[in-house]
């Protein structure tokens, strides 16, 4: 066998490889947003719905994917004080086990929002569902309940009247949450097995929706956790908490940074690039554009391009090296979902739940196809085995080639 052949052979095989990638927390493996997902159609029609199944109550949380199953959660009740966990077969759309508990913490939240608003984690053992009351759920694949914190009822002033939303990270076998608001705001580092706290660290005192990402390191050992809030951006060893460098201009409350090629974009002063260097203990500003600011969505990095969306819903195309913005598209917005790309194409779907799939060019970009799926959809979608699962209030959808 020649070279050529052994090298598209490999590369085959690291394709299917990829395709079958999982969706383990928001954002996808890496907090990317993207999915090295070839076999994701680009023209959405009904007949590439796969399937639809019903859910119960309320909930703007992504679906995560973990091997053959899809997992989201919801809220249910009057007072959304019944938290839901449901697990269906990624291939038939049936339902695998759901898990139901009473919400330990407040439950007050803005109407657009709802107490099922962070997207769950999972470590491909198991299953980490957080609500906005505070409620920390662990489960196994089969829905097994390994482990309940109340942080609530641990560090009863963290709350805020609009509701929580940031979304739990897995990084190694630590478990990082953040809980930040105007009374008592911090991060922890959970055991993964055990739930129990490894670190805890104050935060600024300050209302705040975004996740923590990773920022990988030359090895797995190296890696390091942003934390991102108005006060600035942090960056914490994932098993001890201990800070390693900081960024402290103000930064976005609701999109969060982005990571691509040891640099962190973060939403600040519309975005800023950051890359730390040694053992500084600040971040180097490689640039800032105010041309490049988001609204709710966090950006996405897609080969050599950054894209983000305006409140207006103008998807604008910047250079990453840069700054520079190269082209704007204009979408029918609004959007509260971060978009996902695979393919070589950027998936949105707005508030309304009209899809809009765009292929981006060097010099502008295209909508090749939309899909309205007439419900209210506020989740970011998640991608996995050449499929896209997207959820509204009541049903969870599969697109994916006929």
């Amino acid at each position: 066998m020649n070279a050529r052949v052994l090298i598209a052979a490999f590369s085959i095989a690291c394709l299917l490889l990829l395709t079958g990638a999982d969706w383990r927390q928001f954002r996808g493996e890496n907090a990317s947003s993207v999915a090295a997902d070839a076999a994701l159609p680009v023209e959405w029609t009904a007949e590439n719905i796969s399937w639809k199944t019903p859910l119960p109550g309320r909930g703007l949380s992504g679906p995560i994917v973990v091997g053959k199953r899809v997992v989201v959660t919801a809220c249910s009740g009057f007072k959304q004080d019944r938290l839901h966990v449901l697990c269906f077969d990624i291939t038939t759309g049936k339902s695998l086990w759901e898990r139901q508990f009473w919400a330990t913490g407040r439950t007050l939240c803005h109407t657009q929002m709802s107490v099922a608003s962070s997207t769950p984690a999972s470590d491909g053992q198991r299953i980490f569902a957080m609500f906005s009351t505070n409620d920390l759920i662990c489960l196994d694949l089969d829905g097994n309940l390994q482990w309940y914190r109340g942080l609530t009822h641990d560090y009863p002033n963290a709350s805020n009247s609009l509701g929580m939303a940031s979304s739990p990270i897995v990084v190694g076998d630590t478990l990082i949450v953040q809980v930040e608001n105007d009374s008592e705001s911090f991060a922890v580092g959970l055991d993964s097995s055990s739930g129990e706290n490894r670190w805890k660290i104050d935060r600024p005192i300050l209302a705040n929706w975004t996740s923590p990402s990773v920022l990988p390191g030359k090895t797995r050992g190296d890696d390091v956790v942003l934390l991102q809030s108005g006060k600035g951006l942090t960056a914490v060893e994932p098993a001890t908490g201990r800070e390693v460098w900081r960024y402290g201009e103000g930064c976005g409350t609701i999109p969060s940074a982005v990571v691509g090629g040891g640099v962190v974009y973060v939403p600040s002063k519309g975005i800023t690039a950051l890359k730390h260097e040694g053992t500084e203990s600040t971040a180097k500003v490689l640039w800032q554009s105010g041309k490049l600011g988001p609204g709710t969505a966090s950006p996405v990095l897609l080969g050599d391009n950054l894209f983000t969306v305006n409140p207006a819903g103008v998807l604008t195309c910047g250079d990453p090296a840069t700054g520079d913005p190269r082209w704007q598209l204009r979408l029918q917005g609004p959007f509260t979902s971060t978009p996902v790309a695979a393919n070589g194409h950027l998936y949105f779907v707005n508030e309304a739940g009209l899809a809009q799939v765009v292929k981006p060019g060097k010099e502008s970009g295209e909508v090749v196809s939309t899909h309205d799926f007439a419900e209210v959809i506020l989740c970011t979608p998640a991608i996995a085995n050449g499929a896209m699962y997207l959820r509204s209030d009541g049903h969870l959808w599969k697109i994916a080639r006929k």
